[in-house]
């Protein structure tokens, strides 16, 4: 397969077409993109949710479930990643699993059930 187009360029002209890509809902080309800026830069938040919300959008979940842990293991408070990771569990049936970082997530945003 040829990725040259997906691996052209600086990092910052990719991160670029993959927001493009994304736009435009062709979530597995920002994928591919993605997929290499990571290997470039693997402690970048920004991509690597990028990443996830491609799988996720192109219902690719068990790769969603991956990139999101690997964020929210880095960054506990990350409330976006602990949103679509609970969003991406219940996606799976795992609503029990779920819970608990919808909670969190819920938390972290300030919104808190009133008692």
């Amino acid at each position: 397969m040829d990725t040259t187009y997906y691996d052209h360029g600086t990092p910052a002209e990719r991160w670029e077409r993959a927001h493009l890509f994304f736009d435009a809902k062709d979530y597995a080309a920002a994928a591919r993109v993605l997929g290499g800026l990571l290997e470039e830069v693997p402690e970048q938040t920004g991509p690597r949710l990028l990443l996830a919300r491609a799988y996720y959008h192109s219902a690719q979940l068990g790769r969603a479930e991956s990139e999101l842990r690997v964020i929210v293991e880095r960054d506990p408070v990350e409330h976006y990643a602990r949103l679509m990771l609970g969003r991406t569990l219940e996606r799976q049936g795992r609503q029990e699993e779920a819970e608990s970082h919808l909670r969190i997530a819920s938390a972290l945003a300030g919104d808190f059930e009133q008692v």
